[in-house]
């Protein structure tokens, strides 16, 4: 079979050329559309639940939310754990399922069972909802708006936060591949009814009067519409309020004909809901952090892409003396890593191209031999694109260009051997098509052995499962797709290459790799001998050598993923456990200020306290994650 696919390809070159050309199209076009990020996304299958009830503490957010939840979603198929979070207001129950399951179908699962969980959780005591559809590496960008200089008294907290609700937030959602935009920080601007007790009581009033009375006066109503040709008038009764005055205005009840208004009872303010999270930032006070959320499975880069698109849109519509700036931006980690990646493939290109002109002695040959890289890079990055493997440190990084062109050496060195051990002379076409086929045909076999047996060793890689199967088996994938490409091209692309390119004299000529084979042969030559000679210590020292190896390994140590140098540092600032976020608030600032005044390394400090908007990593009051912005090492002093 093989020797009629070689024989093929060398009678049929330009069909082989117009099939390589297209694989040159689509690696190109899939190279495009490959999703690329630093590490493989390894977070489990999973949908989280969160309630917030601002009203209960720890022990009754679990008794009478986490637990009706908890028993509401156990009788889902194909779970594989149940864990859960109570704290104080805050309840959050994590449903991991097995890999095989689509995320829709298991929130929708989640769904109709939480309709029974709501039956069983006391009225008012909180709503369950389901987190964005992200996973633990969505948050691709993350974002602070603060006031600038000049403008702190202008733009309080709770500005802050309006802005980045109603000017920001509405923005950014509508981006394709952006699951959900994250608030931390800031003072959530409502409208609060302060009621005076004594007042209450002096004008004979109840507090259910006063939530019937808000109620029943906060909403537009309709009326049809009357026809007077030519024009329809539409009947309204405008009710809603827009004001602290409408508010005010608000009639609670009727006392001897004397109507009794919320102003009379109560005062009528601004104020903020309760918060269990704040921003601070360079040690100037509270600011408002945004975190971009990426939809699972997007591609990282070009959600990123977008979001930096629209982020310039967005500076131009805040309101003078505000600005947004990006702290953290997956692309910087990507591009890091990525870069990694290129430095290595370009030098291991390089370099076996290098060794091959050399050794091979034939320029020609070496550079058909060589052209098989850059192909079969193509051929793993179209499958990788098919199959949904993402391109990064762990998929790419691991291309090793010397197993890829194994094969195609063994043909290509067959093939120049055949024509340099026969009679000086010059082939014509036809003879050169039969000595590269008859060459080609005599190795195929042991080049395509020693193919398999390299695909055979990732094959226990491939069979992972979990994070270890989540981690490495991209790996195993692209050093799979590689090796597959270039068995396909040393069957077809090689052979009509050979025949086509390669010299066809005959005969033998002294070059420099004869020189280096005959060098390295007059060193290997006594070695070998003396090996035959002292069989007994030769095995004895290689046995020495493997017990030292295992010795040393096992003391080794190791990392489950590479260590990546993105350039900043990002640590925790925790202080005692049942602290106050004010508390909280005032150590990060002045941390923040300490690390500004005697790092000049330092760009800026971002501390994430406690928990966001959406909860996804609930995080005590106490506990405060400090983003530390570093300047290039080149800048350093």
């Amino acid at each position: 079979m093989l020797d009629k696919i070689i024989h093929f390809s060398i009678k049929n070159k330009f069909v082989v050329g117009l099939f390589t050309l297209a694989l040159v199209l689509w690696g190109i076009w899939a190279l495009s559309r490959l999703p690329i990020d630093a590490l493989p996304d390894i977070t489990n299958n999973q949908v989280q639940v969160i309630t917030s009830s601002p009203t209960l503490a720890a022990q009754e957010v679990e008794k009478f939310i986490t637990y009706p939840i908890e028993q509401a979603v156990k009788p889902i198929p194909k779970t594989v754990e149940l864990r859960s979070i109570s704290r104080f207001g805050l309840s959050v129950v994590t449903v991991v399922f097995e890999e095989d399951v689509d995320i829709y179908w298991a929130r929708t699962q989640i769904s109709e069972r939480l309709k029974e969980a709501e039956d069983n959780i006391p009225l008012g005591f909180g709503t369950p909802e389901m987190a964005p559809i992200s996973t633990g590496l969505g948050e691709i960008y993350q974002y602070v708006v603060f006031p600038k200089p000049g403008f702190e008294d202008k733009y309080n907290a709770m500005n802050l936060r309006t802005i980045q609700d109603w000017i920001i937030k509405p923005q950014l959602i509508g981006i394709k591949g952006v699951a959900e935009v994250n608030t931390l920080g800031g003072l959530l601007k409502q409208y609060e009814i302060a009621v005076q007790p004594d007042k209450l009581r002096s004008m004979n009033t109840t507090m259910p009067e006063i939530l019937e009375a808000l109620e029943n006066n906060n909403e537009n109503t309709g009326g049809a519409y009357i026809d007077k040709k030519p024009n329809a008038y539409f009947i309204r009764g405008i009710g809603m309020v827009n004001s602290i005055e409408d508010v005010q205005k608000i009639v609670v009840k009727n006392q001897s004909g004397i109507p009794i208004l919320v102003r009379d009872v109560a005062t009528v303010q601004f104020g903020s809901s309760i918060r269990y999270g704040a921003t601070t930032k360079d040690g100037k006070g509270e600011a408002v952090s945004g975190m971009v959320m990426m939809l699972k499975g997007a591609n990282s880069a070009e959600v990123v892409g977008l979001v930096k698109e629209k982020m310039e849109q967005i500076r131009k519509s805040l309101p003078e003396g505000v600005d947004v700036e990006p702290f953290l931006d997956r692309t910087k980690l990507v591009n890091n890593a990525i870069s990694t990646v290129q430095t290595n493939l370009l030098e291991g290109a390089l370099m076996v191209i290098f060794i091959l002109i050399l050794l091979l002695g034939n320029l020609r040959a070496g550079l058909v031999v060589a052209s098989v890289i850059p192909l079969s890079l193509l051929f793993a990055v179209s499958l990788m694109q098919f199959f949904e493997v993402s391109g990064n440190l762990m998929s790419l990084g691991a291309i090793d260009f010397g197993l890829i062109v194994d094969g195609a050496v063994i043909i290509v060195e067959a093939i120049v051997h055949r024509l340099q051990v026969g009679e000086k002379g010059r082939l014509t076409a036809a003879q050169m098509d039969i000595e590269v086929y008859q060459a080609s045909a005599k190795i195929r076999g042991s080049a395509a052995f020693g193919e398999i047996i390299i695909l055979i060793v990732y094959l226990p890689i491939l069979a992972l499962v979990g994070i270890e199967g989540k981690m490495f088996k991209p790996m195993a994938q692209t050093v799979s797709f590689a090796i597959l490409g270039a068995f396909i091209l040393s069957l077809t692309y090689i052979p009509m290459m050979s025949a086509l390119f390669l010299s066809k004299k005959t005969g033998h000529e002294p070059n420099i790799s004869d020189r280096i084979i005959a060098f390295c042969y007059r060193i290997y030559h006594p070695i070998l001998e003396g090996a035959f000679q002292m069989k007994g210590l030769v095995v004895s020292i290689a046995i020495a050598f493997f017990a030292v190896s295992l010795l040393v390994f096992a003391k080794l140590g190791g990392e489950f993923i590479p260590t990546l140098e993105e350039g900043d540092i990002a640590t925790h600032i925790i202080i005692p456990p049942g602290s106050s976020l004010a508390q909280e608030i005032e150590t990060t600032t002045k941390a923040e200020q300490i690390l500004k005044e005697k790092f000049p390394e330092v760009i800026e400090v971002v501390s994430k306290i406690g928990s966001a908007e959406v909860p996804t990593d609930p995080m005590p009051m106490e506990v405060a994650d400090a983003m530390v912005i570093l300047r290039d090492k080149s800048e350093w002093s």
